[in-house]
Formats: structure tokens, C-alpha cells, sequence
């Protein structure tokens, strides 16, 4: 008996193989039914596929690259002050210490939920700026790489214009609203 290679229409992919399956009916009779069993080859996805193509490098004059890695480097101090102080206001341990309130007076529900909700908040603050913060190193990171100012998604220059409104950013306008669309 010679075997056989069911291949799909195509021609590119092995079809998946039909078994048949006996089911008792209950009545004595056994009816078959073809199961599909999945083919042995494994499908690679569509980006696995496509190889990735490295990071060109950036295309900015050393003199940019320098401005753009001090104004960085400053946002990211200011940062680092920004977080310790509100850390430390977010950290009081009892409410006198975090409002001032040298009085001895029962406290009232309301004040303590209003404690509550700007702690919470100014540990949410610190939380964006600890995200902005890991930005920044990444976007110094880029530059020691040579690779700062190119997006990381279409490989294309970033505009001066946007690197000075937002000197961390890692993808050009056109890809960036691209995905705001995609949101929606």
C-alpha cells in the first residue's frame, strides 16, 4: 500500500488528515463520523516570519545629540527632586505630621477619607513620574547606542520638533496617532 501526502488546494500546506470515529448510537448501530486531526506541520506566524531589521543609526549632529542628552539629563534630575519630595508628603506617618495640625481635636471621617484620596493621589503622580523617569534612561540609552531619534516602530527620523517637546520619545507622530486611532 503506497501513502499518500494530502496536501490542500493550494498546494503549499499539508490538508488535515480525516479520521473516522465509531459512536454507538444506542440502538446497536455505530455511525461514522470524520474528526479533524491537526496537521504534524506548525504554522509560523506572519511576524515571526519577517526577520527584524536592526535600528538604523540616528541621523542627528553630535553638537543635537549633546543638547538633546543634557536637556534629558536635566528633566531627569528634576524628576528625581520631584519624586523624593512628593514621596516624602505621600509618607507622613500620622495625619498632624501630613496637614500641620498641631491640635489634639477628634478626628472627623471626612478628613481622614480626604488623607486618604491625596495620598493616593500623589502616589500616582510619583508613579507617572518614575515611568517618565524610565524613559529618560532608555532614551539616554538610545543615544549611547547611536540610535536616538529614530522611531522604533517605522525605523524612519524623528522630527527636531517633537525631540524638543518630548525628548524621550520613542516613536515619530505619524505612528504614535496611528495607534490613538486604533484605540478608538
Amino acid at each position: 500500500m503506497v501513502k499518500r501526502r494530502v496536501t490542500s488546494k493550494a498546494g503549499k500546506k499539508p490538508a488535515a488528515k480525516k479520521r473516522r470515529s465509531s459512536k454507538d448510537n444506542g440502538d446497536g448501530r455505530v455511525s461514522r463520523r470524520k474528526i479533524a486531526v491537526p496537521s504534524t506541520a506548525v504554522a509560523k506566524p506572519a511576524a515571526a516570519e519577517q526577520e527584524e531589521q536592526p535600528m538604523p543609526k540616528s541621523r542627528l549632529k553630535p553638537d543635537d545629540l549633546d543638547a538633546f542628552k543634557r536637556l534629558l539629563l536635566e528633566k531627569r534630575n528634576q524628576l528625581v527632586g520631584d519624586v523624593g519630595h512628593l514621596t516624602d508628603e505621600a509618607l507622613k506617618r500620622n495625619r498632624s505630621d501630613a496637614c500641620g495640625d498641631l491640635s489634639m481635636m477628634p478626628i472627623h471621617m471626612a478628613d481622614i477619607g480626604t488623607d486618604a484620596y491625596e495620598q493616593e493621589f500623589t502616589i500616582g503622580l510619583i508613579e507617572n513620574e518614575q515611568e517618565i523617569m524610565k524613559e529618560i534612561d532608555a532614551a539616554l540609552q538610545r543615544i549611547e547606542n547611536g540610535t536616538y531619534g529614530i522611531c522604533e516602530a517605522t525605523h524612519k527620523p524623528i522630527k527636531k520638533a517633537r525631540l524638543k517637546a518630548k525628548p524621550w520619545a520613542r516613536y515619530c507622530v505619524t505612528y504614535k496617532r496611528s495607534q490613538e486611532e486604533n484605540r478608538r
